[in-house]
């Protein structure tokens, strides 16, 4: 008989539940053995019913109508199968578009987007459903138990939150004892997998397992997503990627609509290689971990709507914008989707890319998307002045001089006193 670990007593959050006030519980439920077991462990330790809530945000390879069906035979008084793909993909992904959206300079955030939007389902299916608390399955080491818990604490004061798996624990052998016990099929079977994944349209991870040895590089078995470069084709691909005002609208000439051209740009990426990232990355909880990245889409979108943006924007503007990139890529990273601030630079980057309209062609081969053509009615680009040609009258080459002159001024006048009497 495996001993069955017991709810928390001592809360250290006003929005932790106390075991008497948890009477119907919304879990947020994947399908996989940590909330499998949950769904069970909160009927059993609460004695509270459970709605189940399973979120689709591009996946791959998820049968939803098993993973529903797997959550009513464990228990649950209904499950909620939600496809916010679209929402998802507008809401979210795009914002983190048009901010070039990186963390430490690798993470697209595609765990991190989505969230806030899973959190926010969250809350509307438990006030539908008459449910005081929600539970999920993050860890006390992770990000997202705090971009869960922000995000719920924000939107519904009102809601109670239990996180079992943090509270509870229990580690994976001890989980497929209590699974076996209480006959909940493990997804997979009782083989413990090698790393802990988590995917949508946006990017794929991997942690946990070999990946924390950092003297060994990746075991070619966690590429599940992208091809490894050294295996992509032979012959590099020419990809077209069009965009109106920091949307991208078009592949090599055909419109689609976003979702359909996030996966046609993954799986164009995943073909040559593109978008694999090995990064040691800083948590907000304080460690540091590693993490590989299948980021196949962004790969290609990033760095072309980087180059558009480039090309039609002022020095200034291309100077001053990448700390804000980084700035919005830290909140979101660290949970603060409800920070204003987040609004504020939200209103900056729609109103830079009102001017990010053009096309960029991108060249694939072998892991690597480079640019290597761009056009834009609005780039600050004419070929007769970037050329060794006359100039017309926007530029005459003649007032370089004069320019020189004053441009170096002071830096000329503080060489000379510092370097006074010959000194160095």
């Amino acid at each position: 008989m495996v001993d069955r670990p017991r709810a928390p007593i001592a809360k250290t959050a006003s929005y932790e539940a106390e075991p008497h006030e948890v009477g119907r519980v919304l879990l947020l439920y994947s399908g996989g053995l940590d909330t499998s077991v949950m769904l069970k462990w909160i009927q059993d330790e609460y004695e509270a019913e459970v709605v189940a809530l399973t979120v689709n945000l591009g996946q791959p390879g998820e049968d939803y109508d098993v993973v529903r069906g797997k959550a009513l035979d464990l228990g649950a008084v209904d499950c909620r199968v939600v496809d916010a793909r679209e929402e998802f993909a507008h809401e979210y992904v795009l914002p983190a578009i048009k901010a070039n959206a990186l963390y430490g300079g690798g993470y697209p955030l595609f765990t991190a987007l989505g969230r806030p939007l899973i959190a926010k389902l969250a809350v509307a299916a438990a006030r539908e459903t008459g449910c005081d608390t929600i539970a999920h399955g993050c860890t006390g080491k992770g990000n997202d138990q705090v971009r869960i818990e922000a995000t719920v604490a924000a939107l519904a004061p009102e809601l109670r939150i239990i996180a079992p798996v943090r509270g509870w624990q229990m580690g994976r052998e001890e989980e497929i004892a209590y699974a076996r016990e209480h006959g909940i099929p493990v997804k997979g079977g009782t083989e413990a997998p090698p790393y802990s994944i988590d995917d949508n349209l946006w990017g794929r991870s991997s942690e946990g397992g070999p990946i924390e040895d950092l003297s060994e590089p990746p075991r070619d078995d966690v590429f599940q997503l992208v091809t490894r470069p050294e295996e992509a084709p032979e012959e590099p691909q020419l990809v077209r990627v069009e965009f109106e005002r920091g949307r991208p609208v078009a592949l090599d000439g055909e419109r689609l609509g976003l979702v359909d051209l996030l996966e046609r740009a993954g799986e164009l990426g995943a073909r040559h290689g593109c978008g694999i990232v090995d990064q040691i990355e800083d948590r907000i909880v304080g460690l540091k971990v590693r993490d590989l990245y299948e980021a196949p889409a962004a790969a290609l979108i990033l760095t072309a709507h980087r180059e558009l943006e480039k090309l039609v924007g002022t020095i200034h503007q291309n100077n001053f914008k990448p700390g804000l990139d980084r700035q919005w890529a830290f909140l979101v990273y660290a949970g603060l989707w409800q920070e204003p601030l987040l609004g504020d630079l939200n209103a900056f980057m729609d109103r830079v890319n009102e001017q990010v309209t053009g096309a960029i062609t991108l060249k694939l081969f072998k892991g690597s998307a480079s640019a290597v053509a761009r056009s834009s009615p609005n780039a600050l680009y004419d070929p007769a002045l970037a050329g060794f040609g006359e100039s017309g009258g926007l530029f005459s080459q003649a007032s370089s001089p004069g320019f020189i002159e004053l441009w170096s001024l002071q830096s000329r006048m503080a060489y000379g006193l510092r370097n006074r009497g010959g000194q160095k």
